[in-house]
């Protein structure tokens, strides 16, 4: 497939606009080709590549919204995608809500594109697979994984004059090893987007030490315990409230943020001091697209947790409105400020704790106070001495990431995370925390 270049999508998305009188118009053109390889029992089972472009059209006639889309792009089917919309938005009711398109915005380029990941081909995801299966079965192990890569490009345009182009590139890994009987069981995740920052040899060799570790796991009494989360464990409880950080839901009494009596707790010390937290679409290490394509917004750089004090909330543009605020584009990524220290090092500065390698099936049991429950997995750790000293078996959890941040000691390095519960990119640290409420044992590996 062809990717549409910048003076390619701006052709396309004039002569969309020049197609229809409603009153405003947003294009959004989208291309990818997606790559990737799955394997399981040390045998690849599919392998694939995915490629599609399509446009978006959107019109409104007063508060009448319509759209549309297509994934051809000769003119006549372009018409047909205008007039869909038009006939749509003329049927449908008013929106309350409706707010004009984003005047003209400025979008500063980031650096979201990497060629050696575009370059990625099927030779790269076979010997990605490969490294896994035979360390794995030279250790006597079973392992599964799932790798993909995407090239994407992103337009946006509406009828005040906003446009927007832009490629970007990334790639992710999962691997999780297991023994031949189902006693051991380790994991690794990985997401970048410059391929040249992805070691499949090293991600590997991680999930099949945890889980030759991890054999023969002893029952701990459930309580409260000073807990190590490695980052990929951190990030999947943590992106629950990242999610929540919205000043409408907060305004209306309906989150965490929301203040008794009425309003939100915007400049509120809710963490401990150590917790900041922002997003920033021009970082080095998880740029993002500089505009949100829903809204056709710019992103800025924005504090959302200073000293554990809340620093911003996001607000819709009618929400922003409404509130007397401005509204911003949402965020695309998240960052946490953490420190130099390894998981090994914050491992070496506990007497007594729990190493957690992940957090999976986590479900909200109290969105006011933000409690979840969910489950460890792949490589669950006894800790003495500034030692691992022998598996444990799983556990249920009951915490709130508030209580969590709360309950820091310590803050180790970040690392690069696509959270599963989450719509943004991740920088997070591994963490180590007091008090952490394990309120059963769990029989899974």
């Amino acid at each position: 497939m062809k990717f549409l270049s910048q003076e390619e999508t701006k052709r396309i998305s004039d002569k969309v606009m020049s197609l229809t009188k409603a009153d405003q118009c947003e294009v959004t053109i989208n291309g990818s080709r997606k790559g990737n390889i799955r394997y399981a029992r040390n045998a690849v089972s599919t392998a694939g590549l995915i490629e599609d472009t399509q446009l978006a059209v959107s019109v409104a006639f007063g508060k009448k919204q319509g759209t549309a889309t297509v994934n051809e792009f000769d003119e006549k089917s372009l018409e047909k995608a205008v007039r869909r919309a038009e006939d749509l938005a003329r049927l449908a009711p008013e929106n309350p809500e409706f707010m004009p398109t984003p005047s003209k915005q400025q979008f500063k380029a980031t650096e979201t594109f990497f060629q050696k990941t575009a370059d990625i081909d099927p030779e790269f995801r076979a010997q990605v697979a490969a490294y896994s299966i035979e360390n794995s079965k030279k250790n006597k192990l079973v392992a599964a994984g799932f790798f993909t890569d995407g090239t994407s490009f992103t337009s946006v345009a509406n009828s005040n004059g906003v446009f927007g182009y832009q490629q970007d590139t990334g790639l992710d890994f999962t691997l999780t090893v297991r023994t031949e009987d189902g006693r051991g069981s380790g994991w690794v995740k990985r997401s970048v987007g410059d391929a040249s920052k992805f070691d499949a040899r090293a991600a590997s060799d991680i999930a099949i030490e945890k889980a030759l570790k991890s054999v023969d796991a002893k029952a701990l009494e459930p309580g409260r315990y000073t807990v190590i989360l490695e980052p990929a464990a951190t990030s999947d409880v943590l992106a629950y409230m990242f999610n929540a950080f919205d000043a409408r839901s907060a305004d209306e009494g309906r989150s965490f943020l929301s203040k008794k009596g009425g309003g939100n707790r915007l400049g509120e010390k809710l963490f401990d001091e150590q917790v900041n937290v922002w997003t920033d679409p021009w970082d080095k290490d998880v740029a993002v697209l500089p505009f949100d394509a829903q809204s056709l917004l710019a992103r800025e750089r924005q504090d959302i947790i200073k000293n554990g004090k809340i620093a911003s909330l996001g607000y819709s543009q009618f929400w922003a409105k409404k509130q007397g605020q401005r509204a911003v584009g949402t965020p695309g990524n998240i960052i946490m400020a953490g420190t130099s220290k390894s998981t090994e090092e914050l491992i070496a500065n506990t007497k007594k704790g729990i190493l957690v390698t992940r957090t999976w099936y986590i479900r909200m049991v109290d969105p006011q106070s933000l409690l979840l429950t969910g489950l460890t997995r792949d490589g669950t750790f006894y800790i003495e001495n500034g030692k691992i000293k022998h598996p444990i078996k799983n556990f249920r959890f009951n915490e709130s990431p508030v209580t969590m941040l709360n309950n820091i000691d310590e803050i180790g390095k970040p690392e690069i995370l696509s959270g599963d519960e989450s719509q943004f990119q991740l920088l997070i640290p591994a963490m180590k925390v007091r008090d952490f409420n394990f309120t059963s044992l769990s029989d899974a590996v």
